[in-house]
């Protein structure tokens, strides 16, 4: 499971959780991008950071572990590079590749979709806001991904990490929306807080 992960929150929990237990999958990875091209034109927390908040987002979780291949790897991060590694790495594995709705409908305009297709299968869960993917156009865009995927109808995630650093911006609470130990790591490194002059308030 990739993403920016700025901050991870319950609602990944939740989606990584779902489609173990849908798939029966023996292991979930999260996967922070070192360098998400896709937000290229805006402001991401460091690579280092999120990956300790993932770190402390799976404490607990034996079926869950974290991987920094992402992190390491100089560039933009994409899909297929490490679904590639992750190859390597788990020989005779049968991979998924966990996103949401909005995500999988958006694929066909990632870095090459058929390498991503062939390296995993997709586990698609639904997210508030986004429609049902429609596979017949995702077909037509990249051929083979009808067979390749797999949509799941729950659970639905109405959490964003967007929201959530809107909150903390404005001194709301958060400890709702984030494991324990995101929510100490945020108020212990002053994250997302709003910058008046060299401080953080």
């Amino acid at each position: 499971m990739g993403g920016t992960f700025d901050p991870p929150h319950i609602g990944h929990l939740m989606m990584a959780e779902e489609v173990r237990r849908h798939l029966r999958l023996g292991e979930v990875i999260f996967i922070p991008a070192g360098e998400p091209w896709v937000k290229a034109s805006q402001k991401v927390s460091p690579a280092a950071e999120r990956l300790e908040m993932v770190k402390l987002a799976v404490v607990g979780r034996p079926y869950f572990s974290v991987s920094d291949t992402e992190v390491r790897r100089p560039g933009p991060s994409y899909t297929w590079e490490t679904l590639d590694e992750l190859h390597r790495s788990y020989p005779g594995d049968e991979l998924y590749f966990i996103l949401g709705w909005d995500n999988l409908t958006a694929l066909p305009k990632w870095h090459k979709p058929e390498r991503i297709i062939a390296a995993a299968c997709l586990a698609a869960a639904p997210r508030v806001g986004s429609p049902r993917p429609d596979l017949k156009a995702l077909e037509a865009a990249v051929p083979g991904i009808g067979q390749r995927t797999v949509i799941l109808t729950e659970p639905e995630i109405d959490v964003s990490a967007t929201a959530i650093r809107q909150r903390v911006e404005l001194g709301q609470p958060i400890d709702h929306l984030v494991p324990p130990g995101v929510a100490e790591y945020i108020s212990a490194r002053g994250l997302y807080r709003r910058k008046v002059g060299n401080s953080n308030i």
